[in-house]
């Protein structure tokens, strides 16, 4: 009798899910919109003037639970000034094989350079693609910004530039939203090869350009 009575359990689960409605989400062509404190892939900032925020102090490395983050810090000159201050980050990479998403490098971070943004198309075919290097992370280049190396044009130390952050944060916000980002999902092209919806994809690209314009 037990028996009996257990497989009418099991088929009122089912009997219950058959009337229900059925959600598809329409990936890739609509992708879900993430909860705005995501935590995806990692952006290195830049301040308004365009100089990286990142001064390769290497903190972000050192709480990384997973060893998932690798920085070298160099010497900024007057010559090649990258960042304000001493120094900055030579080679930066993380490897998201690794990566847990916790965001514990981005609390260590002392000048916001590291923040985490809402992007979750991280999928590659190729481990080694899965490693980001500095020029992958960093956030592009806005209206008013000059591609460094050039000097301080926001004052005469780096304290002008960390007190003026608080107002003027650069790319700190949603520099992740750019559609010229480094790092962005691109549709790839190769001749006389399609696939399914890569029209759909070419056109979400083309989207993407012509509201960045």
């Amino acid at each position: 009798m037990g028996a009996i009575t257990g497989t009418f359990k099991g088929f009122g689960v089912t009997f219950s899910h058959m009337f229900r409605k059925v959600v598809t989400t329409d990936y890739p062509f609509k992708p879900p919109v993430s909860a705005p404190r995501y935590h995806g892939r990692h952006i290195l900032n830049r301040h308004p003037d365009g100089l990286e925020k990142c001064i390769g102090c290497e903190l972000c490395a050192w709480a990384c639970p997973a060893d998932a983050i690798y920085v070298e810090g160099g010497d900024n000159t007057e010559e090649n000034r990258l960042s304000p201050g001493e120094r900055h980050a030579s080679v930066y990479q993380i490897n998201y094989a690794r990566c847990i998403f916790c965001g514990l490098c981005i609390e260590a971070c002392p000048t916001r350079s590291l923040t985490m943004s809402n992007e979750y198309e991280l999928a590659r075919d190729n481990r080694q693609d899965l490693i980001f290097t500095k020029e992958q992370l960093l956030a592009p280049l806005l209206p008013g910004m000059e591609q460094p190396p050039h000097p301080m044009r926001l004052g005469d130390s780096e304290k002008d530039y960390y007190v003026g952050a608080l107002s003027n944060p650069g790319t700190s916000a949603g520099a992740e939203h750019a559609a010229n980002s480094p790092g962005r999902y691109q549709v790839e092209e190769h001749p006389g090869v399609t696939f399914p919806g890569a029209e759909q994809q070419a056109q979400r690209a083309a989207a993407g350009k012509g509201d960045e314009a």
